[in-house]
């Protein structure tokens, strides 16, 4: 990765990393960018990303039951005007009848689909479908699953 440096382990078993914020770096702001435009181009870059307001008990349920799987997706914290314009794309976005689009916090996108909330995280791991959705946007590799 661009601009991560590491810096050795620590004392319990973890690794501290820097990063080093540089132009071509997935997550730098550019203050001119809108709130829309910089959320589309978070949603194009992640296989999986997480968009929530801070302290969001959901969001934890959502990390910890997509890491039990493998995957550690990528989590934006965002302020109210920004959930304000994640709310507004979803709307633009809604062309179809599906209850899953999120028109809230936590929203998930995996491979740049609005997937939902927790609920819908929850039905599509219950289906066995979450897991080939993760293959497929290259957030899982398929020779770590067990048959």
């Amino acid at each position: 990765m661009k601009g991560l440096r590491r810096y050795g382990s620590l004392g319990d078993g973890g690794v501290r990393l820097e990063l080093t914020p540089t132009a071509a770096s997935p997550l730098a702001i550019d203050v001119a960018e809108s709130a829309e435009t910089r959320i589309q181009r978070l949603i194009s870059e992640n296989p999986v990303i997480i968009f929530s307001c801070s302290s969001c008990c959901m969001c934890h349920v959502m990390k910890r039951l997509l890491s039990t799987i493998g995957v550690h997706p990528t989590v934006i914290e965002l302020e109210e005007d920004e959930m304000t314009a994640l709310k507004a794309r979803n709307a633009n976005n809604d062309s179809s009848s599906s209850s899953s689009v999120v028109y809230g916090s936590p929203a998930l996108y995996i491979g740049g689909a609005c997937v939902g909330g927790l609920e819908s995280l929850v039905a599509l791991h219950l289906s066995n479908n979450l897991v080939p959705m993760l293959v497929e946007v290259g957030a899982l590799r398929n020779e770590l699953l067990i048959s």
